[in-house]
């Protein structure tokens, strides 16, 4: 069993959090256990029908170049695609954030977050700017760029991405 909150059995130390009004407040670190469950029903969350549709076009076929294309990409129908994608990983992003899954459980169990930010990296400034949102995918921006080597990683999925969706429009249908 799981010991409630305070438990003598529950002796790790507090964790200090980085995000916001949140990093004056102290919680527990989240056991293997907790972390595990959580990122088990993070998974869950990612089978749901027009998600895993979101999903698919944000990772398959939003390759922008650029902030105007970036915008042309989701000024249409795509748009809904977009903020369902950000928003779920940026959440799922704020349970590491606030300390409720461990860091490194969460990388290891969702790779796919280093190329959906990759997607958006190399334009967060200025959609921040544009959108009038500070904070926009703040929780992501420092689960992804919290990892060893973040701006490596990000740039050969960035273009390992690239390189797919141009490979897929290069071959006869």
């Amino acid at each position: 069993l799981i010991g409630r909150r305070g438990d003598a059995r529950d002796k790790r130390a507090a964790m200090p959090l980085g995000i916001g009004d949140a990093s004056k407040r102290r919680l527990r670190v989240p056991s293997p256990f907790e972390s595990a469950l959580l990122n088990l029903h993070l998974f869950e969350l990612r089978r749901e029908a027009v998600l895993r549709e979101a999903r698919e076009w944000f990772l398959r076929e939003f390759n922008p170049e650029n902030l105007a294309e970036l915008i042309d990409m989701v000024s249409g129908e795509r748009n809904a695609s977009f903020r369902m994608v950000l928003g779920y990983w940026d959440m799922a992003a704020s349970l590491v954030t606030t300390g409720a899954i461990d860091a490194d459980a969460f990388r290891e169990a969702h790779g796919e977050v280093f190329l959906t930010f990759s997607k958006i990296h190399p334009f967060l400034a200025e959609i921040r700017t544009v959108s009038g949102e500070a904070e926009f995918c703040k929780h992501l921006e420092t689960v992804v760029l919290g990892t060893a080597n973040a701006e490596a990683i990000l740039t050969r999925r960035r273009a390992a991405a690239v390189a797919a969706a141009k490979a897929r429009r290069s071959q006869p249908e």
